[in-house]
This record gives C-alpha cells, sequence and structure tokens, in this order.
C-alpha cells in the first residue's frame, strides 16, 4: 500500500513520525517543521487514516510492511522513527521485523504490550463519529453538537473533528476506515511478538498522567529492546506531543542524531 507523505525538509538524517490511532500527519504538524531545522522529516498517514488509502486489513504487520515500503520508495538506507501510540507499535514492529532500516526510534507514550480492551474509550469515539448524521450537517460546529453527546472532553472532540472533511460532491466524510477500526480493534490492542530483539537505542516517552507505560511493562520493553530507557516528561498525559510539546522537542533533539 503506498501511503500518503509530506516531506517537510531533505537536508539531514531522515526521520519518519507515525501518527496514532484516529490521528494522521498533521497531528504532528508543529513537531515535523520543528524537527525539519535539523532533519529530513517525513510526516506519514497510516493505513485507513488522514490520505493514506483504506483497507479491510489493519495489524501491526501489514501497517509496519507499508512503512518498509515507504523507507524503500523514497530511496532511504535507514532512517530514526518517531512514534505516538499505535504509530509506536507500528515503529517497533518495522524494528524488529526490519532492524536495517532503523537507526533509532523514539516511542511516546506506548509499550509493546497487550491493553485492556476500551481501555481509553476508543469504541466510544467511533459510536460518536457513527452519530454524526453526514448527509444532514452543513458544518464542523454541528458535527461537533452530536460528539459532545459522547465525549465531553473538548480537546478530543477537536482531535476527532480533524478527520472530518468534504468530499469531491462537497460532502462531509470520515477520513478514516471506521468499519476497519471497528472490525480489527483487538489486533491494535495486541502485544507485540517477535522472535528477535532490536538492539540499537530506542527511547520511550511517557507522560506523568498516563497509565500508558507502567513498571511492570519494563520486562517486556527489555525483553524485545534490552538497551531501551524511559524518560518522563511532566504534567502530560497520552497526548504529550500537543500538552507539553516544548518538551518533548527537547526530548527529541537531544536523542536523535546530532
Amino acid at each position: 500500500m503506498e501511503l500518503n507523505y509530506r516531506q517537510y525538509s531533505a537536508a539531514g538524517a531522515p526521520v519518519l513520525v507515525l501518527h496514532g490511532l484516529f490521528g494522521s500527519l498533521s497531528n504532528w504538524g508543529w513537531h515535523c517543521k520543528q524537527l525539519a531545522g535539523s532533519y529530513a522529516v517525513y510526516g506519514v498517514d497510516l493505513r485507513n487514516h488522514g490520505d493514506s488509502p483504506h483497507s479491510d486489513q489493519l495489524d501491526y504487520q501489514v501497517m509496519a510492511e507499508d512503512v518498509r515500503q515507504l523507507i524503500i520508495r523514497l530511496g532511504l538506507k535507514s532512517c530514526c522513527i518517531v512514534g505516538h501510540s499505535m504509530g509506536g507499535k507500528v515503529a517497533m514492529q518495522l524494528a524488529l521485523n526490519s532492524p536495517d532500516l532503523v537507526d533509532k526510534l523514539v516511542i511516546v507514550d506506548i509499550a509493546p504490550v497487550s491493553y485492556p480492551e476500551d481501555a481509553d474509550s476508543h469504541m466510544n469515539v467511533l459510536a460518536a463519529m457513527d452519530a454524526v448524521k453526514l448527509s444532514e450537517i452543513q458544518s464542523r460546529t454541528e458535527a461537533e453538537v452530536t460528539l459532545e453527546d459522547y465525549i465531553p472532553q473538548e480537546a478530543l472532540r477537536k482531535f476527532v473533528l480533524t478527520n472530518l472533511a468534504r468530499n469531491k460532491e462537497g460532502l462531509f466524510e470520515w477520513r478514516l476506515h471506521n468499519d476497519s477500526i471497528r472490525e480489527n480493534y483487538a489486533k491494535l490492542r495486541s502485544e507485540l511478538v517477535s522472535t528477535k530483539s532490536f538492539s540499537k537505542p530506542v527511547l520511550f516517552v511517557k507522560g506523568s498522567l498516563s497509565l500508558y507505560i507502567k513498571p511492570e511493562y519494563e520486562t517486556q520493553i527489555k525483553e524485545l529492546f534490552p538497551v531501551a530507557s524511559v524518560k518522563l516528561i511532566m504534567d502530560a498525559g497520552h497526548w504529550l506531543h500537543a500538552e507539553q510539546p516544548q518538551a518533548l522537542q527537547k526530548v527529541l533533539l537531544k536523542f536523535l542524531p546530532s
């Protein structure tokens, strides 16, 4: 599958940035622009997200293969990858499958473990989007009124609304493949499996208010990524790239190649 991407810069070591579930490359646009001063940065839309193609297949193996093909298509010998949440799991899977293509990993607030079903109301987000009558609404504001019944957090509603766009006929549609996400949600929650480990540098960045990286996950992390380290960003939850962008930038610039 040919993923949609945006190249922000051409000079420096190549860095790919992978968004999380319900996201797109635009959600990381500020970070990509900041990193572009030092690196050749590529923001990527994963399958079933943003402007990338849709597919009924959705798991970490196929998504990792999508990114592997993109790296080859871009003519990169290797690269660093920054991945948030679902994008972090994609990055980890790719590094385990094709370690020669990955120099360093930054994994933002996710671990290679299995997570409880609907731990953070992902299915509720899907239900909220399903409730929006796309053929009737005239604006994002009207859509948000419906979302508010399901999603009380304004920041999360605004994030979801970034996926609402007009099609060629001028009607609103979700850029996400919601049915595929729903059908494959168990696979997105699953742990990563590999017979090999990735021995190159890996940095896990955790929001201090988030429960996505717990101390009990350390054994599983070290089995797959033996030289991994963890950096804590204070006063941040799972969306730490939006909540503490400057702090995350400092962490990225310190860890990525100079």
